[in-house]
């Protein structure tokens, strides 16, 4: 059992929690992830660790309520206890002097993103950070992000806070203006990380996407996060999670995102109408291992 020692909500649908996983934050990386399993019966999701305190032996994980997993993960709260914690998980970001770095992200792939950036500013790169979002609601961390960059633009669907469009549009003009972008990490949507990608293969910037796919054992066995780059497959968990954005074939992993899309839903409605008496089940689980235990 891992004990989660703090939670809040930080935007619309959106939680952090900093949990007890002292081996976990002694091993993480920038980049990597690790894989949660809430219960004895539940299923096991993959989420990006956002930072580590080693001292203190806890991970900091965010999440955003999607599915039935992350919408019961974000059900809990501080002194609830998380069945499984394996990770961390994956290669960690590839961190050099590459000059100027963007780093684009869509408001939870924010959390995902600030590790790496922190990591890419201190290596001495201009770190440049575009954060998009839906609305205001959505902008998640700003202020860590401005301190993981050297320059920040806030960017929202509707306009709602900072400048109105999407995260190219702010890559785009930045390129158009002259400026020499060295580096491009792309962290969020599929949708989002196949625009970047499309817009920086022709200019020939070397350009990392983070693929979260469906991942259920973490240890590349099931097969269940097969990506394909290029003609050669490979698996977000272990060969990932980030990938060369030029060799990513967006449209198969979108169509693998998308199969188990109807279940998803309907598991979700299921619990929705349960949600009460699973969450008390689950406390009265662990209320029943902590009693075992001392």
């Amino acid at each position: 059992m891992y004990k989660i020692v703090e939670a809040h909500s930080v935007g619309f649908k959106i939680k952090q929690f900093v949990i007890e996983a002292p081996r976990v934050a002694r091993k993480q990386q920038p980049g990597q992830f690790v894989i949660l399993r809430l219960h004895e019966n539940g299923e096991r999701i993959p989420l990006t660790i956002k930072s580590s305190d080693p001292e203190k032996g806890t991970v900091t994980i965010v999440a955003q309520s999607i599915g039935k997993t992350t919408t019961l993960l974000n059900c809990l709260e501080t002194g609830d206890y998380i069945q499984d914690i394996v990770g961390p998980l994956g290669h960690p970001s590839e961190i050099a002097k590459f000059g100027t770095v963007a780093v684009l992200a869509g408001s939870v792939g924010t959390a995902m993103a600030l590790p790496t950036s922190n990591a890419l500013k201190a290596a001495g790169n201009d770190v440049v950070f575009i954060e998009g979002a839906r609305n205001k609601d959505m902008v998640v961390f700003e202020d860590e992000v401005r301190q993981a960059s050297t320059e920040t633009y806030i960017m929202t669907d509707d306009g709602s806070y900072g400048e109105q469009g999407v995260v190219t549009k702010k890559l785009n003009e930045l390129v158009a203006s002259g400026r020499k972008i060295d580096f491009v990490l792309a962290v969020g949507p599929v949708p989002m990380m196949r625009a970047v990608a499309q817009m920086t293969a022709p200019l020939g910037i070397k350009t990392m996407v983070s693929l979260n796919s469906i991942m259920v054992d973490g240890t590349g066995m099931c097969g269940g996060c097969r990506v394909l780059l290029g003609d050669t497959s490979k698996f977000a968990c272990v060969d990932g999670p980030e990938f060369d954005a030029s060799l990513v074939n967006f449209e198969v992993l979108m169509q693998r995102n998308a199969m188990y899309r109807d279940k998803e839903s309907e598991s979700l409605k299921r619990f929705e109408e349960n949600k009460e008496a699973e969450l008390a089940a689950i406390r009265a689980q662990f209320a029943a291992q902590e009693a075992s235990r001392g």
